[in-house]
């Protein structure tokens, strides 16, 4: 099985240590992997840290911020931001904005009355100020007064907006680039995903995938349900897309993790790139043709077991 256009790499999960952060870099560049994905969660590592410091020792390497909260920064801030890392690696880095998680938000005292309105206006005003325009805006969260990059990019990167609900899919169809689809990101997610944002041209669509490769399929099934556990008890939006979902559900209200050991193989091909190499190839293959162009496996977040999934993403990013 050959890979086709998608850009595939690895996801840099929050639990991980900041210092491991260029040994990572330096592998996924050296061994032929496309890209690394940075996560920034409240309130681990910071994601444009940890993204300049993977621009700095690579050459060749994408790094994707996933996902910058839209008010825990102003937005000529997030902009200066953007503009200084496309800067380091022109070409290399890609920024994604979103809702962030409220209850975080809460904490720090910028959780705002409107997440929607809030997303919307300083994306608008990030894409502006990296286009190199003088910006005035007077809305409810963005004020700024003829504010203007000094060096913007040459050719600003597009701003994927990490969201989930349909909603906010509409807005990043109106004024993203494009999205960052949260684990578990299925093909069937993908699809529904991209019509709900409207099919806009040029619309780029990342990806995060919950990687887990052993040498046999049960072990890795055993090792990710209590995982996917939670996320049937979340209603996670990227599993209701799955044509099995209500299946899935009843199957873990009857018999719970332990039970969804033993679901269909093509149930778990369809959720992540879980299984064997060949399952997870299979997987990805799946999600290029569903029309997602960028895909992070996002390994177990304990190092000492995610960190070895390194060498399964540079043999499928070299098949």
């Amino acid at each position: 099985m050959t890979r086709t256009s998608a850009a595939l790499g690895m996801c840099f999960p929050r639990t991980f240590p900041a210092a491991l952060v260029t040994d990572v870099a330096r592998r996924l560049d050296a061994g032929g992997a496309d890209e690394l994905w940075l996560i920034e969660d409240c309130f681990y590592t910071a994601g444009p840290s940890l993204v300049s410091a993977a621009l700095a020792v690579t050459e060749r390497l994408t790094c994707g911020l996933g996902i910058a909260p839209a008010v825990a920064r102003t937005a000529a801030m997030t902009a200066m931001e953007f503009a200084t890392l496309d800067a380091l690696a022109p070409g290399r880095f890609l920024p994604g904005i979103g809702h962030g998680v409220q209850a975080w938000m809460g904490q720090m005292g910028v959780r705002p009355k409107s997440p929607l309105t809030a997303l919307e206006e300083v994306t608008t005003a990030v894409t502006r100020l990296l286009a190199g325009e003088k910006v005035t805006m007077k809305g409810d969260y963005v004020v700024l007064d003829e504010v203007q990059l000094d060096a913007p990019p040459v050719e600003p990167p597009p701003i994927l907006l990490g969201v989930q609900g349909p909603k906010s899919m509409a807005l990043a169809g109106r004024v993203g680039g494009g999205v960052v689809l949260a684990e578990p990101a299925s093909p069937s997610y993908v699809r529904a995903s991209i019509e709900q944002a409207g099919s806009p041209e040029g619309f780029v669509v990342a990806v995060f995938s919950a990687f887990c490769v052993r040498g046999d399929r049960k072990t890795a099934y055993e090792w990710t349900a209590p995982w996917l556990a939670e996320r049937i008890e979340q209603q996670h939006p990227g599993l209701r897309p799955m044509p099995f979902y209500d299946d899935l559900v009843k199957l873990h209200a009857d018999k719970g993790a332990e039970g969804l050991v033993e679901m269909p193989q093509d149930w778990w091909q369809e959720i992540g790139p879980i299984g064997t190499l060949d399952d997870a190839a299979a997987h990805i293959e799946a999600l290029e043709a569903a029309g997602a162009h960028h895909i992070g496996l996002f390994p177990d977040p304990e190092v000492e077991h995610g960190l070895p999934q390194l060498d399964y993403v540079l043999e499928l990013a070299n098949r």
